[in-house]
């Protein structure tokens, strides 16, 4: 099975597109740029939901939902917003449908154009500020910290599965603050949020930074940033908050009474992680042989092939194995007992190999004889033969090991490319070769934007765990106060 997708190094993109596809994970749809997410990709996905939606609310924060459709006319209220959108956004202009007069099938009824077109949402602080001007009137009424689970649609024209579609799921949390400090503290708290699941549930290590002016969410006065590397070197963005001020109050007039029963307006963030991240998941730790899955969000953890040649040894295997299956689900374990007769064991170690279970479990006569199991793990391809009477101990051990090494393994990657440059002659070496580097730069738009058309590298982050360093900047030669990260990007 691993023969039928393209190895990295011959061709990175196409692995990529191989591995999505031979993993059934998600394949193209007949609506262009958008894309149908298979049972088993939805089901990393769920997990990945699942475990920010208890961080979410341990967090503080609850679920509700908000429209699909957004009033042309909402966009226009904030003049950076409706900028940074305007190019992605589908318009919805009528509502009905007729029998085409002139021939088969049905056509636009011109009678039916809506009096105000409505947007169908690529993010959705306009319609929720709206929405927060009924809810806010005085300080009482606040923090709010609402977050939502939904699909928007940015109308991209180069698409690509889960990294960039037209239409893709994600989550948004929009809270509104009474003070300028508490919002700021919430948007860093949930870029830790984003940066603590990243790193221990997809084992994923991450940058922690603050996004230049050029970078910056449209109708933002802060954005932060997760950033990863994958393992072509390029970064990929992982998950983004943003310190949204008071522009959207200001926009949509939401003001409350604070306890000094004075009128001023609210202080709001936003934040997200979508799709992207199963993206993410795939390119940081899968292999030639498929998908590669931390077992804190694997659909299944365990897997347990049978092996026999005979009807005779055919109950005895089963139901040895069905009895581990029994053992390990008793233990909290997920675990899929692959008894099918109608493909051989070889077929369904390539399935699952492919598929990324962290654990194969294979058991035959001579197993069931001696009491014992032979145990494979996914990311090493490691083998071995363990009791079957400490099969449990050993496979939580496994588990926890596979999950750490996963990261050590992509920390390492990372670190072992990234450097740091101080001309413009390394800066582009490390660029053209796939890699993060660490440059001055001297704070403008202008160089930012000479250095993307010269290299195609994006100024990633301006690292907040790195000190103030002076020193020149890799392109103009300008004085710089500290280092930034730049990289090519997905």
């Amino acid at each position: 099975m691993a023969k039928e997708i393209t190895t990295r190094k011959e061709n990175y993109s196409q692995w990529y597109n191989d591995l999505v596809t031979k993993a059934e994970l998600a394949e193209n749809s007949a609506v262009r740029g958008c894309m149908v997410i298979k049972p088993y990709g939805y089901a990393i996905w769920e997990f990945m939901h699942d475990a920010l939606d208890k961080m979410f609310k341990a967090t503080g924060h609850v679920n509700a939902y908000f429209p699909l459709f957004i009033p042309k006319s909402f966009f226009s209220r904030e003049a950076s917003h409706v900028e940074g959108f305007a190019k992605e956004c589908a318009v919805v202009t009528h509502y009905r449908l007729k029998k085409n007069p002139d021939g088969p099938g049905v056509v636009v009824d011109p009678e039916a154009k809506l009096e105000e077109e409505l947007i169908v949402r690529p993010t959705s602080e306009t319609i929720i500020w709206d929405t927060y001007r009924n809810w806010i009137k005085s300080y009482r009424d606040l923090p709010i910290l609402v977050n939502q689970w939904a699909n928007v649609v940015r109308w991209e024209m180069r698409t690509r599965l889960f990294l960039r579609t037209a239409e893709f799921l994600w989550q948004e949390g929009h809270t509104a603050h009474a003070t300028k400090e508490e919002a700021m503290a919430e948007a860093r708290k949930m870029l830790d949020v984003y940066a603590d699941f990243a790193e221990n549930y997809l084992a994923l290590p991450v940058i922690r930074g603050i996004k230049s002016a050029n970078e910056r969410f449209a109708g933002a006065v802060e954005t932060f940033c997760i950033e990863a590397m994958m393992q072509d070197g390029k970064a990929l963005q992982a998950g983004t908050s943003h310190f949204l001020g008071q522009n959207f109050a200001k926009a949509f007039d939401v003001k409350f009474l604070n306890k000094e029963n004075k009128l001023e307006h609210v202080w709001a963030t936003s934040w997200g992680v979508s799709t992207r991240l199963m993206g993410a998941l795939i390119m940081a730790h899968s292999d030639d042989n498929g998908l590669v899955l931390p077992p804190k969000i694997a659909p299944i953890e365990v897997v347990i092939v049978p092996i026999y040649k005979t009807d005779d040894q055919k109950q005895q295997v089963l139901d040895y194995c069905q009895t581990m299956k029994q053992r390990l689900e008793n233990k909290g374990l997920r675990v899929k007992f692959d008894d099918r007769d109608t493909q051989k064991p070889g077929f369904k170690f390539a399935e699952w190999e492919m598929k990324g279970v962290p654990v194969r479990l294979a058991a035959g006569p001579r197993d069931v004889e001696n009491a014992t199991v032979e145990l494979a793990r996914r990311d090493t391809m490691e083998k071995n033969v363990v009791s079957e009477e400490n099969m449990e101990n050993h496979i939580f051990d496994l588990l926890d090991d596979i999950q750490n090494n996963l990261f050590k393994k992509a920390l390492e990657f990372r670190q072992s490319n990234t450097f740091r440059v101080d001309t413009w002659d390394e800066f582009k070496t490390v660029i053209e070769n796939g890699g993060f580097a660490y440059a001055h730069w001297d704070g403008t738009t202008e160089t930012e934007l000479k250095i993307k058309e010269e290299t195609k590298a994006t100024l990633r982050c301006i690292p907040l765990d790195d000190d103030l360093e002076d020193g020149k900047c890799i392109y103009s030669g300008n004085p710089s106060k500290r280092r930034v990260l730049f990289a090519k990007a997905y």
